[in-house]
């Protein structure tokens, strides 16, 4: 290459999703041209279901509106803002000024950014939970900051040791991402943990902030972690209509918190774009007006999802939590790696060589939890985000394929 590119760069690598889905791409071609089906993909949390009707509705008609297609301004429509002060009174009994507390994104994915460039300098260290979304890492090193981990294990239901947290070198750290309900575990949130992670962060003066798109989704309640006391000091929270509306394509998120702290976040998002075209916030109004129904059919079809994923890790002799958060499933898979994949060693882990040999043996994809951090590497994840006939099928062809190496994990 004749150009150089910034070293930064050099840190991160393309997101694992997109090599991948790459590679199933071109899987697929070659399968379909030998006359076989396509792979069946469990991998990503994109929903399959239609969006809430009054938004599509919204979109369409404001789409023909003269006068909507222009430039907005880069704090959102009041009525958006408004709404989403709204929603989160509704929902989660916090107040959020729609004037200055409220700031709509692109999507959440677009807030880790925002924020890491707004908050953090080179050198500057980054609290991630390991496991854990692997765009907190990116970002933070594209912001060029130290990154420090932090444990999430099974033994303590995937929530972070506050003991442990306390005894590591906390000098320079500038923000601690934390994300309930957790992705890719499903562990839930509480208001205990949310209190503890407020009070962690004020005492040492630390941004924290809650990545929240999944506080819909078979979760008794949604919680928010504005909601305790003295929050709004120290925390931002990051919210999207992606996972509990269908609306992952649409690319609709907010961060709220203080003013403050909100109006760094919108320093530098005013130029990176030239806000979000007016239809979609229109669109997202009728979405957030969404009640109680919504969420309750939403959940009854996740519900039914999340049991035929565990007849899919209960093949695989995989224990899992029955009754996780999110829209996925995440399931040990040591006694599965060591039937079919092979003694342990150091590279690839566990997860890696047991997802690779469903995908290519049994024409199934599902997620090692390596890529979410070293504590994922014993673990799969499958995503919900496909009907109970698709995960069926995905468990038939895993069967036949332990069938065919009389390797069967569980009695069948």
């Amino acid at each position: 290459m004749i150009i150089t590119p910034a070293r930064r760069t050099a840190t991160v690598r393309e997101y694992y999703f997109s090599r991948k889905l790459r590679e199933i791409d071109a899987m697929n071609a070659e399968r379909l041209a030998r006359g076989e089906d396509k792979i069946i993909s469990l991998g990503i949390g994109a929903p399959d279901r239609m969006p809430p009707a009054d938004a599509i509705d919204a979109l369409v008609e404001s789409a023909r509106r003269p006068g909507n297609h222009a430039y907005q301004n880069y704090t959102g429509i009041p009525q958006l803002r408004e709404a989403f002060s709204d929603w989160y009174r509704r929902w989660y009994g916090v107040e959020l000024d729609p004037r200055n507390e409220v700031q709509p994104l692109v999507g959440s994915k677009e807030g880790i950014l925002l924020i890491s460039l707004a908050y953090l300098n080179p050198g500057d260290k980054v609290l991630v939970p390991d496991p854990g979304y692997p765009t907190y890492t990116s970002a933070s090193k594209l912001a060029e900051a130290e990154i420090i981990t932090y444990d999430l294990q099974e033994k303590n239901h995937w929530l972070p040791d506050f003991d442990a947290l306390e005894r590591m070198d906390l000098s320079g750290v500038k923000i601690l991402w934390t994300n309930y309900p957790h992705m890719p575990t499903g562990a839930k949130a509480t208001p205990e943990l949310f209190r503890k992670l407020v009070d962690f962060g004020r005492r040492h003066g630390i941004l924290v902030v809650n990545d929240n798109p999944y506080s819909f989704v078979l979760c008794d309640r949604p919680l928010s972690i504005l909601v305790s006391e003295g929050a709004k000091d120290v925390c931002l929270e990051l919210n999207s209509l992606s996972k509990a509306h269908n609306m992952s394509g649409w690319r609709i998120g907010m961060v709220g918190g203080s003013a403050e702290l909100v109006a760094e976040v919108l320093k530098v998002k005013s130029q990176m774009d030239s806000g979000m075209f007016k239809p979609l916030q229109l669109a997202a109004i009728a979405a957030l007006r969404s009640g109680p129904e919504w969420f309750e059919t939403l959940n009854t079809e996740y519900a039914r999802r999340r049991v035929a994923a565990g007849r899919i890790f209960d093949l695989l002799g995989a224990p899992y939590d029955p009754d996780s958060a999110g829209l996925f499933l995440w399931g040990n898979i040591t006694r599965a790696t060591k039937a079919l994949a092979g003694e342990e060693s150091p590279e690839p882990t566990p997860a890696d060589r047991l997802s690779d040999l469903l995908l290519h043996e049994a024409g199934v994809f599902m997620t090692p939890g390596s890529i979410f951090g070293k504590n994922g590497r014993d673990y799969l994840r499958v995503s919900l985000c496909a009907p109970v006939e698709i995960l069926d099928q995905a468990r038939d062809r895993i069967l036949r394929y332990l069938r065919d190496r009389n390797c069967l994990i569980c009695n069948e």
